[in-house]
């Protein structure tokens, strides 16, 4: 088989396609923007993990080792909001959410590689402030608040590719004590009945934007080869936080390559809560399944819009039901039949066409991860499935139709139970790992309720069982002690 095309990505800084090349390869290290936990996640959040999820299974089936990072902004102005809505502490809002997010990504088969949270990483962002004021980027309001100085930065506007600086005007609630409109703030003080910390310039809390500059320099190690998000995210979030790394690390480019997901819609309009058309990811799993979720999630060109709908979504959960029929046969029959050496012609050129479709299979993944057009490879792999090789007896061509859905999953990962096992999370570790958060939940609240001779006894009966807990300020965790 010929060698897949060269990845060719379009650069959201530019917007040109330009051919993938990392700054040190195979090494690929990728951040994209994570949740704020301030509600339920919900399938317009999945859209963007799950594109970017397929867009390094499919950088690390081409051979690459990619290093994903993808943050927790675990204190917001909307995480402050939701608290005072509903009487719970900043703390338990971003836990309980947080939780959700985890376990959609884990139904999903989303893996990344650092999780980090913006409150584990304050004295960071701290540092991280002082050195952009000692460098002239940023200032001191008489406030306590930090704001970075547009004007200093010359390629402002460059990502978004907003040119009128009367477009930049940003945080306007905070408009009389900066320099600028279209300043930002690095630093906020702390308002009365806020949550803050401790800084130079008095307590306060981190800016929205400052977070992912911090983290993803400091677990990338400095400049990045992907960042990703959704397109809302390109202004103002990712023109700053452009601004601000490439003024703190003194280089450009920070980011080789900006991608960016489009929007998930519902009869055309963008999914929001303000236009009451949110869908929960829980409620979305529990109805289609993850399968059926991530095919349909993958059925659209990263970049454009995906509009929900049961028609589109049962076309995924058909699609699901003929690859699994399909590996399933084709993995029994590898298993039982005995081999036979001699091909024939037909079967040849069945094979040939498998080659066919793999290959533009890769074609379209390295056309910018254009999913759309892959998965439409997917349908006819299956269609040649039942028109010819169902029913085969060459263990050649029953071979090669199991090696092409094989390398096909490493991009959907959808068939990992049948064609890789041992890769897959048994139903039940899933169970007891499921149990033993619950019983971690329910020692939380006897605790909150001063319940502690009761929670002692959860603790110790855990601890014979090999289960450690581990107790912080805000949440427990666990570990198995073996």
């Amino acid at each position: 088989m010929a060698r897949p095309t060269a990845i060719r990505v379009r650069n959201t800084l530019g917007r040109r396609i330009e051919e993938f090349e990392p700054f040190n390869p195979p090494l690929v290290k990728m951040y994209v923007c994570g949740p704020t936990p301030y509600d339920y996640t919900h399938i317009g959040h999945a859209r963007s993990f799950v594109a970017f999820d397929g867009i390094k299974r499919y950088l690390q089936l081409r051979g690459y080792d990619v290093y994903h990072i993808q943050n927790i902004t675990d204190i917001d102005d909307k995480i402050i909001n939701k608290s005072r809505e509903t009487g719970k502490s900043w703390r338990e809002i971003a836990y309980t959410y947080t939780r959700d997010y985890l376990e959609a990504l884990k139904q999903l088969r989303i893996r990344i590689d650092v999780h980090p949270r913006v409150t584990d990483h304050i004295k960071e962002i701290v540092e991280f402030t002082e050195k952009l004021i000692e460098k002239g980027y940023a200032y001191v309001a008489p406030s306590g608040s930090v704001y970075f100085d547009v004007d200093k930065y010359p390629g402002y506007g460059e990502l978004s590719g907003r040119k009128n600086k009367e477009s930049w005007t940003q945080e306007e609630e905070y408009a009389r004590e900066k320099k600028n409109p279209y300043d930002f703030a690095l630093w906020k003080a702390a308002k009365p009945g806020e949550p803050y910390w401790e800084s130079p310039w008095g307590k306060g809390r981190p800016g929205w934007h400052i977070e992912c500059s911090v983290m993803s320099i400091k677990y990338a190690g400095g400049r990045l080869d992907i960042h990703g998000g959704g397109m809302d995210l390109i202004f103002p979030h990712h023109e700053n936080e452009r601004a601000q790394s490439e003024a703190y690390l003194g280089t450009s480019p920070w980011v080789k390559y900006w991608l960016h997901t489009g929007y998930l819609t519902i009869e055309g309009e963008k999914m929001s809560k303000s236009l009451g058309n949110i869908i929960a990811l829980r409620d979305a799993l529990r109805e289609w399944g993850a399968g059926t979720l991530r095919l349909w999630l993958l059925s659209g060109h990263y970049r454009t819009q995906l509009e929900y709908s049961e028609q589109s979504l049962n076309q995924a959960r058909r699609l699901l039901s003929r690859l699994r029929d399909a590996a399933f046969k084709l993995q029994k029959r590898l298993a039982e039949d005995e081999p036979i050496h001699y091909i024939q012609g037909k079967d040849l050129e069945v094979i040939r066409e498998i080659d066919s479709i793999i290959l533009e299979w890769h074609r379209e993944m390295s056309s910018d991860f254009n999913l759309a057009g892959a998965l439409r490879q997917a349908w006819e792999l299956t269609n040649l499935y039942y028109r010819e090789i169902e029913h085969s007896e060459s263990r050649a061509l029953l071979y090669k139709a199991y090696q092409a859905l094989i390398q096909m999953n490493k991009v959907y990962a959808v068939l990992d139970d049948i064609l890789a096992p041992e890769e897959a999370a048994r139903p039940e570790e899933d169970l007891l790992g499921g149990i033993i958060d619950l019983v971690v939940e329910v020692r939380g609240e006897l605790r909150k309720r001063k319940m502690y001779d009761l929670a002692d006894t959860i603790r110790a009966r855990l601890a014979e069982l090999g289960i450690q807990l581990l107790d912080q300020k805000d949440k427990t965790t666990w570990r198995w002690n073996r």
